[in-house]
Parts: C-alpha cells; structure tokens; sequence
C-alpha cells in the first residue's frame, strides 16, 4: 500500500507506456526472428526495401526491436531504449512506409509515427518509480532527455540510410 500512497500520475503514465511499448517491440522483433518467413524472409524484405547487407540489418533490427523492448518494459536505461525505438520508426517510414500514403491499412507512415510519438512521450516522462531506472537512480526525464532520443534516433537513422540504404530504381525512371 505504500508504493501506492507515493504514486503519481507520472508513475501511472510511464509504466502504461513502458508496458504497452515494450512488448509489443518484442513481438515485433521476435517475429522477424520466428514469424512466418522467419530471418529468411526477414532477410528477403530486407533486401526488397533496399537495404544493404540485408542479412545484416534483418538480424539488427529484430535484436534493436529485442532490445528496446525489453529494457523499456523493465525501465532502463533512458532514453536509450526510446532512441532505439525513434530509430527503428523512422527507418521504417523512410523505407518500407514512404510514399505510401497515411494510413497504416495501406502501408502508410500512421502506425510509425505513433510508436515513435509514443516513445518521445515516453522519454519525456521517464521510466517512473517502478522501474529498474528508479531502483538504480537515473532519473532521466523533461523535454531535454525527449529531445536527445530524438536527436539520437534520427542521427542514426540518417547514418544509416547513408551507409545502407540503395533502393532499386524505380521501374520507368531510365536508370
């Protein structure tokens, strides 16, 4: 009853936040590793979208996605997992959900723009009290902290598509 007595709705927040986020990154990983086409198709889609070694970033984004999830459900180390999670949206927005559109039902951007919305809030917020963040002393929150994991996210997104994306041209273009 104590732990309830010294809650506050930033608590409440965050750990929603934390516990809808996290597991639903790691289904998300989990099922590029063991879903239908397993790594192989993970792979395949992988190369599809453009980016390069397709092997390479299959294995990266399902362990990123492992990851993030996993250390924001248990609350720790913000922003980090946020970061990651920005990171991974907006690398699919830029590569799988681009020019597609809005809506998430037509392969449009909604769906990525929502999880990484969610995970700035998140950032914003922290990992609360109940969170291994708290146990451990790292109270990392404010607009500050939301705006490194933006900052992080993107910077690696924007690495990346640099180094790795080559997508195909597109059929008509001349190339």
């Amino acid at each position: 009853m104590r732990l309830l007595e010294r809650t506050n709705d930033h608590d409440v927040a965050s750990a929603l936040l934390r516990f809808t986020l996290g597991p639903m990154l790691i289904a998300h990983g989990a099922n590029k590793v063991a879903g239908p086409g397993g790594l192989t198709g993970t792979t395949r889609w992988f190369s599809d979208l453009g980016l390069q070694p397709p092997w390479l970033h299959a294995r990266l984004a399902a362990g990123t996605e492992i990851a993030a999830g996993t250390l924001m459900t248990v609350g720790a180390l913000a922003p980090l997992p946020e970061a990651a999670a920005i990171g991974l949206m907006a690398t699919a927005a830029a590569t799988d959900h681009r020019g597609k559109g809005f809506f998430v039902f037509k392969g449009g951007w909604e769906y990525v723009a929502v999880v990484g919305a969610a995970a700035t809030c998140l950032a914003t917020l922290g990992h609360g009290r109940w969170s291994l963040d708290a146990k451990f002393g790292n109270h990392r929150r404010g607009p500050r902290t939301a705006a490194v994991a933006v900052a992080v996210g993107l910077a690696n997104t924007a690495a990346l598509l640099a180094a790795c994306y080559r997508p195909a041209p597109a059929e008509g273009s001349g190339s």
